[in-house]
């Protein structure tokens, strides 16, 4: 896993090695293990290198033998020996043992029809010289990033967007639109951003540029192809999946750890890591004193039963606070969670005790139809066949009874769920959580409502689905909209891939693996999601695999303490002025009486609702981000002296050489 960057230029005036430089010291963090440059004319490309496969021959940019086509690369395909072995039968020579390089040759013989034949998490960068042509490719779920923005017809691009800023040749600006998505679907759906001009890749996108033009063309589309009945196979198949899946994932020559929330998602990853992997497993888990929150029980009862070493962060009072800013920092987006902190400290942790790759469970909700948000969706459209009913809105108590406030029931349940939206909206399933969280919206200052105007994120977002979609079963709708709204632009981008990188941490995703994702759309959605019981097929595969305890044990969502975090005892002093009323008249994005009024509530205790917590989250991540995104913050180049790679080709903006280390990054 690693940090890319690039420049290519619609004239050939040449790429310096110091805009490179900056580029790549930017996301460092993302590559601390060596890094690397590669400039022609038009073309210039910058790598920092979290080294996890091929330890001394990986280094990048790397290019094939006649230097025809060279790539930037951050990600893993897992798949690479046996796509090294089919391109050896087809005539090419590898020079390295690393997965990196079956992407030049793979573009050499497949081109685009490489893509479909990856089994990975990826981003790259591609310079295809004998046709003069960019390509930038993003995987088939987002699970690795990549930005990039047009000027004057020169494409830039980066693994992250400080990485666009350091060169100099773009301005980070706010973009009120992509704020106002991020404040209802909790982060921005591609290809917008919360920047002005620069856009995020879609997943299973790739872009050509070709001087100056740009062309973006879809190479993978979610599908649901939901059968009638679960095959006889069905168990089998998963079981198959699963395996292969785990084992593809610990390919890797440093020692693959495993994230382990005590759930039934992770528990399972790690006991197949335990049990594929050459290592004794190590397993890092997030604990609270609130037991609201805390799982540790759980994650005990697993670390001991597939015997890994096992590590704790202890999440304690002021923790959360204390990391926000540098949260804020790396994620590059407001919040209206604190659910990334936690996961930022867990991947200090786990650098800390020497890991830096770990198996973690994101996917298994969306795939298996594990969140609340599919039984809600259910049982709104039961209670809606018959509207008049006093006991149909009860079974919302079966689904929240971790919510403890008793006052949630009855007229609660009809306003917050029955009158959230018609069921001819394909937005339906979402649409209680989306105009929960746009309520952040009563406290926008008039210049924010002006600037914003008649932007609509979910007119957008209806207007973008795919044309199957209206074919699709109501719960195979929500899990698209899941996948696509909340999976890739929060849950792997903030809460995952910024947070664990920060540490250079890499994460892994078993159930992300699109063979699984395949099988998992093509079953009865009642194999999934039977009557309230979530995963179904999977908490029936799992038995044999978990402690029955945990394969049977009630969904717990993740979360962490939002408003009362920031208003401990010894809160740090950057609170009281993120939410004085100088920086909110001065930065102008929220009402000061609005948020003087909420910051007296959250100090009383007074706040305890979901539209108060994340209003006074997303103030405070709103403020941060602009101080730390939006005002200028230098950059101290990496040198080509130092770095791992150098190749530079005549007409370049620097002194002609090339030279390529072998040595171990």
């Amino acid at each position: 896993m690693c940090g890319i960057a690039g420049i290519a230029r619609r004239h050939p005036s040449g790429v310096s090695l110091a805009t490179l430089g900056r580029m790549a010291a930017a996301i460092r963090h993302r590559g601390p293990d060596g890094y690397g440059f590669y400039a022609t004319d038009r073309v210039g490309f910058a790598h920092v290198r979290l080294s996890i496969v091929d330890l001394a021959g990986g280094a990048q940019p790397l290019g094939n033998e006649t230097g025809t086509v060279s790539v930037t690369y951050n990600g893993e395909v897992y798949n690479y020996r046996e796509l090294t072995r089919e391109l050896e039968q087809r005539g090419h020579r590898f020079h390295t043992a690393s997965d990196t390089e079956v992407l030049v040759h793979g573009w050499e013989e497949w081109r685009e029809g490489m893509l479909p034949r990856l089994n990975g998490q990826f981003a790259f960068a591609l310079h295809d010289q004998a046709r003069d042509e960019v390509i930038l490719v993003r995987d088939r779920f987002g699970v690795r990033p990549l930005y990039y923005a047009v000027r004057g017809g020169d494409l830039l691009f980066g693994s992250e967007a400080k990485a666009l800023f350091a060169s100099g040749e773009v301005v980070p600006e706010a973009d009120a639109a992509g704020l106002d998505d991020v404040f209802t679907f909790w982060g921005v759906v591609p290809p917008r951003t919360v920047f002005k001009g620069v856009q995020q890749l879609p997943p299973g996108h790739y872009l050509i540029w070709r001087r100056g033009e740009i062309e973006l063309r879809q190479w993978y589309q979610l599908e649901y192809p939901e059968a009638r009945d679960e095959s006889p196979n069905a168990v089998r198949e998963l079981d198959e999946l699963m395996r292969t899946g785990v084992a593809l994932r610990l390919r890797a020559d440093v020692p693959v750890g495993g994230y382990l929330s005590g759930g039934l998602d992770s528990s399972i990853t790690c006991a197949l890591g335990a049990e594929l992997s050459p290592h004794q497993l190590r397993t890092f888990s997030i604990t609270f004193d609130d037991p609201r929150f805390d799982e540790s029980e759980w994650q005990q009862t697993v670390a001991a039963s597939v015997g890994s070493q096992h590590a704790i962060r202890h999440i304690r009072p002021g923790d959360i606070a204390d990391a926000f800013p540098d949260v804020v920092r790396h994620t590059e987006t407001p919040l209206v969670r604190t659910a990334p902190v936690p996961m930022f400290l867990l991947a200090q942790l786990t650098r800390e005790q020497g890991i830096k790759v770990v198996l973690t469970g994101e996917g298994a909700d969306e795939l298996f139809l594990g969140y609340d948000l599919f039984k809600e969706s259910v049982v709104r459209r039961f209670c809606l066949r018959h509207p008049e009913s006093r006991s149909r809105p009860a079974l919302f108590d079966r689904i929240y009874p971790y919510l403890g406030d008793r006052s949630r029931g009855g007229e609660f349940w009809r306003r917050f769920f029955l009158d959230a939206g018609s069921v001819d909206d394909p937005l339906f399933s979402h649409m209680p959580r989306v105009l929960n969280t746009r309520r952040i919206r009563e406290f926008y200052s008039p210049a924010m409502r002006d600037t914003i105007g008649a932007h609509d994120g979910l007119a957008e977002l209806r207007d973008a689905l795919p044309a199957a979609f209206a074919g699709w079963s109501a719960l195979n709708q929500a899990a698209y909209l899941e996948m696509t709204t909340l999976l890739s632009p929060y849950l792997l981008s903030s809460q995952a891939d910024r947070v664990g990188m920060a540490h250079a941490v890499e994460g892994r995703y078993p159930f992300l693996d699109h063979r699984l994702f395949e099988l998992a759309a093509s079953l009865p959605t009642s194999s999934r999601l039977l009557g309230l019981k979530e995963k179904e097929i999977l908490r029936r595969w799992a038995r044999k695999v978990v402690p029955p305890t945990v394969a049977t044990r009630r969904k717990q969502p993740y979360r962490a303490p939002d408003a009362p975090s920031f208003f401990e005892p010894k809160a740090p002093e950057w609170v009281e002025e993120a939410l004085s009323a100088d920086t909110v008249r001065t930065l102008g994005y929220f009402e000061p009486a609005a948020v003087e009024g909420l910051t007296r509530r959250c100090r009383r205790g007074q706040a305890t609702g979901f539209r108060e917590n994340q209003a006074l989250v997303a103030i405070l991540s709103t403020h941060l981000w602009h101080r730390k995104l939006l005002s200028d913050q230098p950059t101290v180049p990496l040198s080509a002296d130092g770095a791992d790679v150098v190749i530079v080709t005549t007409g370049a903006a620097s002194p002609a050489r090339s030279r390529t280390s072998g040595s171990p990054s």
